[in-house]
């Protein structure tokens, strides 16, 4: 059975202990007569009990009180209240107080961080609910209008059917880009790394990407150009690379200048090879630079569909760039271009990394 004693009570019981030992003490004392032992209990009882119950409710009963408020205030999730409530108290449960606190800080930082991925999770759902139902409209709107006019030629047959298929071809691509992001999220994508030549597959990817600069005039280059007759190895999945590079250097080509450029540099560290992907288009503002590698985030929806895409790629890329123990990164001024860079180590070999290929055949 537990015994609940306010800070009066207990105040009382001690002073009339300490009374009690102080008046048995007093009344066998000699010269000491009944009467003078009597008011010297009545003043120590009176003293005593001022001294404790203070002493309880300043130091202890008070402090407690104000812990269970603040745990109050926790339990209400009012948590951004208590530094200003737990502000100047006394000392005795400093500790305890502190661990509050600090409990109700880490408290308010889950609660801050639920709020903002269940505003990312709405934002999500209504842009991939956005972008299947744009293709699958698009790819209806062309089957249905074969369909139901008998009189359409067969030229025009054949143009709508290309316009649905290329429309179903759009979606297929962002399925497969939710699929890839998806299990690059949950670790299920394994890396696989081995040593190959960056050099080679970035000029790869621009003879790839060639025609699409070209209609728009945008001019595609490695720098240094004198890489182009070397051999740079690094040791990463070439495949998943590859991917990072071409959603990077056709962003450059899509967002850059008409009649532009976007370049590729290659820099050699002690440990590493830097990637960096520039293209000369207007720039990013500072405000949106936290939210780029967002899915389907963009910063110009309207100019971003028209350009294609799926709105996966630097999300993917950022995915892919993290699993090779490294970090994309972002350097944009309005008017400054865009630049997006990472890094990739070398593999561990004796010999220099970069030097004069081999002759073919």
């Amino acid at each position: 059975m537990r015994i609940h004693l306010s800070s009066r009570t207990i105040a009382i019981l001690i002073s009339l202990l300490v009374a009690g030992v102080l008046t048995a003490l007093a009344i066998y004392a000699p010269q000491m007569e009944f009467q003078d032992a009597f008011l010297t209990a009545g003043i120590t009882v009176a003293a005593c009990f001022l001294l404790v119950y203070l002493s309880f409710e300043a130091l202890i009963f008070r402090e407690i009180n104000t812990i269970y408020s603040g745990l109050e205030m926790i339990k209400r999730k009012e948590l951004r209240k208590l530094s200003n409530k737990f502000l100047f108290r006394p000392e005795p449960l400093k500790r305890l107080r502190d661990e509050i606190l600090q409990m109700a800080a880490r408290k308010q930082q889950e609660i801050d961080e639920l709020k903002r991925l269940q505003v990312l999770r709405r934002e999500f759902l209504a842009d991939v609910s956005h972008e299947l139902k744009t293709p699958i409209f698009a790819a209806q709107g062309f089957v249905h209008t074969i369909l139901d006019d008998e009189d359409i030629d067969e030229v025009t047959q054949r143009k709508f059917l290309a316009k649905a298929a290329s429309s179903l071809d759009a979606l297929n691509d962002l399925v497969q880009d939710l699929v890839t992001i998806s299990q690059l999220e949950k670790g299920v994508v394994q890396i696989r790394r081995q040593r190959f030549d960056v050099v080679r597959l970035v000029l790869d990817i621009l003879e790839q990407l060639e025609l699409t600069a070209a209609q728009r005039g945008v001019t595609l280059e490695l720098l240094p150009p004198t890489l182009a007759d070397a051999e740079l190895l690094v040791l990463a999945d070439r495949n998943r690379i590859r991917q990072v590079l071409i959603n990077l250097i056709d962003n450059g080509i899509k967002y850059g200048q008409e009649r532009g450029h976007v370049s590729v540099h290659l820099t050699e560290t002690a440990k590493a090879v830097r990637i960096a992907v520039h293209n000369d288009g207007e720039g990013i503002a500072k405000q949106h630079h936290h939210r780029v590698f967002e899915r389907f985030y963009r910063i110009e929806k309207s100019r971003s569909r028209n350009s294609g895409g799926t709105g996966l790629g630097l999300a993917i890329s950022k995915h892919i760039v993290e699993g090779h123990k490294s970090v994309l990164r972002l350097h944009s001024e309005p008017g400054q271009g865009t630049t997006f860079e990472f890094k990739l180590p070398k593999p561990k070999l004796k010999q220099q990394s970069i030097r004069p290929s081999e002759p073919a055949g």
